[in-house]
Order: C-alpha cells, then structure tokens, then sequence
C-alpha cells in the first residue's frame, strides 16, 4: 500500500479544561478562522495522508457538525429552491480527505481511545497524534524512520519551552540573572507517532488506559519503542494563552503552515 493510504488516529476526546470555554470542545478552538484540528490535518493532508479516523469523545456531536456543514460554510454558493439544488462556486479545500468520526466514550484514556479507534484501521501502520499540537514537521522521514527501526512504535521527539522563568544563580544564595522561559533540553513527546498493527497487544485494558503511561512505558521496557527527533517548530496548545500565541503566530507567519 502506498504511503498516502496510511491512516491517521486523531485524539479529539479531551475537555480542555485548561482552555477557559467549556462550550467547544478544544480541537474546536480556533487559530485564524480554522479550528486547531483543521490545521492538524492540513498538516497531514498537504504530505498526501488524507485518511483521518477521530478518536471522539467530549464534544464529538460538535466536531461532527463542523465537518457535516464545512462546505456551505466555508465555500460560496447557489441554491436553487424546490428541486434545483445546491451550486457550490468556489473550490473545497480539503479535496480528498475521508473522516471517519469514532465516538471512544465521554470519559476514555488516550491509551482506550486508540485502541477503539485502531479498529477502523486497515493498514498494517496507522499515525496516532493529538488534536492540539502543530509541527513543520517531516511526515515522510518519520515514517521512513519508525520503518527502518523496525520496532512497534515511534513518538516523536520535541525540544520544548519551559512554562516557568528560570533563575540563574551563583551557586551561593546569590540570583545573577533571569531566563524566560527558556528552552528545555530534555526530550518531551511531541505526538505525530507512529504504531503498528501488532501493537494492539500493548493497548489491552480499561477505559483508563492512558497511552503515555502503561503502554509507552512496557514498549519501552520490551525495546519496542523508538524515538525521531523532530528539530523544527513544534507547540502544543494546551492553555487560552497558547492559543492566543498561535493566533498571532498565523496572522504573521505560521511555521507550521506548509500547504
């Protein structure tokens, strides 16, 4: 099978607690006049993935409505009452893309979430990400890499900025400067993974399986997981003041923004 029929698991269930608005869901939130999960998937769709499978759970009636009604509401057109029809004048796009919309339950783990939805794949491989974080990334050399590891599965790797200012100091009760929020060394997981088929066996359990925790850590241990480092921008909005971030960033020049 080619690499464009490689499916993508979106994790669309989160409550975005920490976004403020309860009323819509946080894939719903919006950067520019697009929802984050649109952007998301344009990233996948403009490297030729166009098979999207989302992980549904608070607010899924809503995210089904925005894809339901994406194109009178996002394209010009004519109607014609009675028998005429609908005349759309303007281009779709997001030509090609086929959602399949899979309700994982209100209160499922992300672990429980993938393991639903992976039954709608028919791939041997399938992209798992979140529904939040936006990338430059590489889909093609990702996937290319978690190939020639040869193992179950692959996260990707971010450098990530601290959430807190750092102070610097002499070693002696003494502050000598201030760093704000600064550029975390250490690896973080990014999302833009990658699994096999045969990793199921690691996503057995209960709705509170969280994928980051158990599995992770049990592939890990097995040497059944493998990391790629992503160099580029990468951000995850997980906070009203991230997404007001990344609305600035796209009203400038969004990174990530490569269709």
């Amino acid at each position: 099978m080619a690499d464009g029929s490689v499916p993508v698991i979106i994790l669309c269930g989160g409550k975005g607690t920490r976004m403020g608005d309860r009323t819509v869901p946080k894939p719903l939130v919006e950067i520019g006049d697009r929802p984050v999960l649109w952007h998301v998937m344009k990233i996948f769709a403009a490297q030729g993935f166009k098979e999207f499978i989302l992980a549904l759970g608070y607010g899924g009636d809503q995210i089904k409505r925005y894809f339901l009604e994406y194109d009178w509401q996002s394209r010009d057109f004519s109607l014609e009452l009675g028998d005429g029809g609908i005349r759309f004048l303007t281009p779709n796009d997001c030509v090609g893309w086929r959602i399949t919309f899979a309700d994982t339950g209100l209160e499922t783990m992300t672990g429980a979430r993938v393991r639903k939805a992976s039954a709608y794949v028919a791939h041997d491989q399938y992209f798992v990400t979140y529904a939040d974080g936006v990338a430059d990334i590489d889909l093609h050399a990702l996937l290319a890499f978690h190939r020639q590891q040869g193992r179950l599965a692959t996260v990707t790797g971010v450098k990530a900025f601290s959430r807190f200012g750092v102070m610097e100091t002499n070693g002696a009760g003494r502050v000598t400067g201030f760093q704000e929020k600064p550029l975390v060394e250490t690896l973080i997981n990014g999302g833009f993974m990658v699994f096999q088929r045969e990793a199921a066996a690691y996503l057995e359990g209960d709705d509170d399986l969280v994928l980051e925790q158990t599995p992770f850590h049990r592939l890990a241990a097995d040497g059944e997981l493998t990391v790629f480092e992503h160099q580029g921008f990468w951000r995850a909005m997980d906070t009203f003041k991230e997404a007001q971030e990344l609305n600035a960033l796209w009203e400038e020049q969004a990174p990530w923004k490569i269709w």
